[in-house]
């Protein structure tokens, strides 16, 4: 598959520029909080699902109190898996919290718990009636995963998710700074390419 344009402001989000394939997943740098088209945000969470650094505390900032109070009832979550909730102040209907794994080498199972958090918040989402989701880069910031390593579990698992719930018209990948969207748009180049 082949990409299609360059667009700025793709999808009446803010990302400062994007850039669609032909499949259904696109690749978007700035803010996911900010995307105020998309019907699910997927949360970086860790296992207490109560708040963190990073793109965690970022989501739980912009969607306020109530989602914090949601998440004190779902019991925490286990690594590899995610739970659902409202999105609070944001603009989505909902928040998927997936916890991925802790990098500790590659050989601790981490590519699958990785490929499980993606394909879990797409089977959630499509199970509330969702038709975009949003990801983060999931377990690269404080949870050390190396992300051109993570990129390629990420947009592979997807990719597989997405043909399964075909309901989900599109998966879009928001990327925080240009090192990150360089190394998943290398992932979905090769992806493309199969």
């Amino acid at each position: 598959m082949g990409w299609g344009r360059w667009s700025e402001h793709g999808g009446g989000s803010s990302a400062r520029y994007s850039r669609q394939s032909m499949s259904r997943i696109t690749l978007h740098l700035g803010d996911i909080a900010a995307d105020r088209s998309v019907d699910t945000i997927v949360n970086a969470a860790n296992s207490s699902l109560l708040g963190g650094g990073g793109v965690d505390g970022a989501i739980h900032h912009a969607a306020g109190p109530t989602l914090l109070a949601e998440c004190r009832r779902l019991g925490g979550c286990e690594t590899g898996d995610a739970k659902i909730t409202g999105a609070g102040e944001l603009a989505a209907r909902h928040v998927i919290h997936a916890v991925g794994p802790v990098w500790r080498g590659g050989d601790r199972g981490e590519p699958d718990l990785l490929a499980r958090c993606y394909e879990r918040s797409i089977e959630l989402a499509a199970e509330h009636g969702c038709r975009t989701i949003a990801f983060p880069a999931i377990s690269t910031g404080a949870f050390g995963y190396p992300v051109g390593q993570a990129a390629v579990v990420a947009v592979a698992s997807v990719d597989r998710a997405l043909t399964v719930h075909s309901e989900i018209v599109e998966a879009r990948f928001w990327l925080f700074d240009t090192a990150t969207y360089d190394e998943f748009e290398i992932a979905l180049d090769r992806l493309s390419a199969r």
